[in-house]
């Protein structure tokens, strides 16, 4: 069977005229996002990137896209977008209804996007982020070599807001038709979530009962949550006075502030703090703790059943 890298129809449309895609929606809370910006901690700036790396990763590699291509992360649905040359779309991350032109497409979570016509997300049925990647991917300024926006430090690109427009890459590759989608299943947090996590550095700061009641307590994300970190309510923790320098603080790091209820740092976390870290969620999890939306329960396991 004999393929094509692209339509030389739609390769010579974006030699003249660079595709672009256009935001006739933000929703309530877009960003743009790709893989981060590692290897700068020392300089204050933590990697950011996609709050489900795992979603974005996968969204490109649907469209023909590199794993670290520049997408949209849309929080609690109601992006729309339309473009201006067909180009091949996926969306990851978030059960949500996907509409072309108020239908809903044959395709499932990829389809093709003819010029013109506008795909909007609904608001999430389970899961709290879905990733909206375009085929060629979104052309904008870098900051440290990414184009992730930054909530917290304000580093990268501002918000998305509606009427919004951004060039697109070039349409390169032929998206993986023989990839079946039932394949490719979302990692959801759905009913009590069991989250992994490794000891550390600052456990032997707590009581052994405050150790145990951090994995038999069933947690529960709170409304106060975002890009930052995942805010979880539940009968506190006793750390009592604790007099700690600022040390440095890790993606999924488990940090017990003076109200006793711990607090998961999530992709724009704070490079330093002063609050013990009593454990850190693995990468895999951190993903899934960041599609938890408010109310979600969730028990701490430490990996390989650790005792302590």
């Amino acid at each position: 069977m004999t393929t094509t890298l692209a339509d030389p129809v739609r390769l010579l449309s974006d030699t003249v005229d660079p595709a672009r895609v256009t935001v006739l929606d933000a929703g309530l809370s877009t960003t743009l996002q790709d893989l981060g910006r590692p290897g700068f901690a020392h300089l204050g700036v933590t990697v950011s990137g996609a709050a489900d790396r795992t979603s974005l990763t996968l969204a490109n590699r649907l469209v023909g896209n590199a794993d670290g291509a520049t997408a949209f992360e849309n929080t609690f649905g109601g992006l729309a977008i339309t473009v201006s040359t067909d180009r091949y779309v996926a969306v990851t991350g978030a059960t949500v209804d996907i509409h072309i032109d108020g239908r809903a497409p044959t395709e499932g979570r990829r389809t093709l996007l003819r010029a013109g016509q506008v795909l909007t997300l609904g608001r999430p049925v389970t899961g709290l982020r879905a990733y909206l990647a375009v085929e060629g991917g979104i052309e904008t300024e870098k900051v440290f070599g990414s184009a992730a926006t930054d909530c917290l430090s304000g580093l990268g690109p501002a918000r998305v807001r509606t009427g919004s427009e951004f060039t697109l890459g070039s349409a390169i590759h032929i998206p993986p038709h023989n990839v079946p989608l039932e394949l490719t299943p979302p990692r959801l947090p759905v009913g009590a979530v069991e989250v992994s996590f490794r000891w550390g550095p600052r456990e032997t700061i707590f009581t052994a009962r405050d150790r145990a009641a951090l994995t038999a307590t069933p947690w529960t994300v709170s409304a106060d949550c975002d890009r930052v970190g995942a805010r979880l309510t539940g009968p506190p923790l006793s750390i009592g006075s604790v007099d700690l320098p600022s040390e440095g603080m890790a993606l999924g790091a488990i940090q017990i502030p003076p109200s006793g209820e711990p607090i998961v740092f999530l992709a724009d976390h704070p490079v330093t703090g002063g609050y013990p870290v009593i454990g850190v969620v693995t990468e895999r999890d951190v993903d899934l703790l960041a599609q938890a939306a408010p109310g979600t329960r969730i028990r701490f396991t430490p990996l390989r059943n650790e005792d302590h």
